[in-house]
């Protein structure tokens, strides 16, 4: 079956669609050329991300920026802080769109999902929806020991009637034995066999640490690894500062720092030559998650020697953020994105350690993944399926269970098996 043929079909013939499947089967790849046959139709498209990582990975922005739903994070907040109504601009941005795209819904919680609902409906929105994740990988944030709450348990996502496309290739690996197991931790099934093939990724660490990348569940552990695993190479450190250009005056400090946050771009990066790296972004030369080692440091670029040995000349990279805004053009009345600001860094971190949750989108070589710090449903999945050569994965021996690390929200793993092909 052709995907994005069947995807772009649907969606023209104003079928809202739900793109799904485990992870590393291509959801983000038939996404992007979803929004590229559209753009290339000179029809506009919204996309969005319930966090800014995610949005930056489609070249996008938040949800909460596009729909102007300011910190409110349900309905009752919207009316609290004065949002609820839709201002005209807004009313006139989403209306004008032709296809709404939302990834890494497993992300976006009831009480959002029901504002992007209401959203959409004080717009009259009359294009197409197109959400794309999985349920049985990151989950919403909660805050304190709240309830998760899925936005397929709200009426709204009911109300889209959603036609599922479920992708089951895995393209990341091609070893039929990992692709077995991944698929058993995704589900939590774990037994006996399962738990044996486990354990036999459990091996002692190697000496040099720096041939590979340590996954942990919170920021501060990754912080320290990195920190310590610099300062063993001894070469002079290099420092490049992010350069952020506003184009408009309504930018603010905080925006930009926490753009900055959420769009994982470091403020100072620190590097060293001879150091790991990893890329953090998709081009024609490297992939997001791709392995190499700092060749050379100049003023304004950074020379990285990949794993196949070719040499990629980096220059800082601009991510952007944008909103929309009329002009007339020929004549004619349009929507067009404007940047309110830029930022310009290297499109690399150091691949010594990164977070789980940092990890989003990427394909790891060489991977270390401390099971200790796993403490949320489908967690380990995540980290699990990032290993795209599992002959160089290394398990930290947990001192749980596995079953205890490869478990499932159990309202998700409901509702995955009754809308998929399970």
């Amino acid at each position: 079956m052709n995907y994005l043929s069947v995807t772009i079909e649907k969606l023209e013939a104003k079928q809202n669609v739900f793109l799904t499947g485990g992870a590393g089967v291509g959801k983000t790849t038939i996404t992007r050329e979803v929004i590229s046959a559209y753009e290339e139709d000179a029809k506009k498209v919204a996309k969005l991300a319930s966090t800014g990582m995610a949005a930056t990975l489609i070249g996008g922005q938040t949800l909460h920026s596009f729909l102007d739903l300011g910190i409110a994070s349900s309905i009752e907040e919207l009316e609290k802080n004065a949002k609820y109504e839709i201002k005209k601009k807004i009313k006139k941005l989403i209306s004008n769109m032709h296809l709404i795209v939302i990834d890494e819904v497993s992300m976006v919680s009831e009480s959002l999902f029901e504002m992007i609902c209401l959203r959409l409906k004080q717009a009259d929105f009359s294009g197409s929806l197109l959400v794309v994740g999985d349920f049985l990988q990151l989950p919403p944030v909660v805050k304190g020991y709240g309830e998760v709450c899925f936005a397929f348990e709200s009426e709204a996502w009911k109300s889209f009637a959603f036609e599922t496309i479920e992708l089951t290739h895995i393209y990341r690996t091609d070893d039929k034995h990992f692709i077995e197991l991944l698929n058993h931790v995704r589900f939590g099934f774990i037994n006996e066999q399962i738990h044996n093939n486990l354990n036999e990724y459990i091996k002692p660490l190697p000496e040099d640490l720096s041939e590979f990348t340590f996954l942990f569940g919170k920021n501060q552990s990754a912080a320290f690894h990195n920190k310590a695993q610099l300062s063993f190479i001894e070469n002079e450190l290099f420092v490049k500062e992010a350069q952020i250009i506003k184009h408009l005056k309504s930018a603010s400090d905080g925006e930009v720092e926490r753009f900055m946050n959420d769009a994982r771009i470091e403020k100072e990066l620190e590097l060293k030559i001879g150091a790991p790296v990893l890329f953090t972004r998709n081009s024609w030369n490297y992939f997001n998650g791709e392995r190499g080692v700092i060749l050379n440091i100049d003023a304004s670029c950074v020379y990285v020697q990949k794993s196949d040995d070719k040499i990629v000349k980096l220059e800082a990279t601009s991510q952007s953020k944008g909103v929309w805004k009329e002009k007339t053009i020929n004549g004619n009345k349009e929507m067009v994105e404007e940047s309110i600001f830029s930022i310009y860094q290297f499109p690399i971190k150091l691949a010594f350690a990164i977070t789980i949750h940092k990890s989003q989108g990427m394909s790891i070589e060489d991977l270390i993944i401390e099971t200790n710090e796993i403490f949320a449903p489908s967690q380990f999945y995540v980290a699990l399926s990032r290993s795209s050569n599992p002959s160089r994965l290394n398990l930290i021996a947990p001192k749980k269970q596995w079953y205890d690390l490869a478990f499932v929200n159990a309202k998700a793993m409901a509702f995955v098996q009754e809308n998929t092909n399970l």
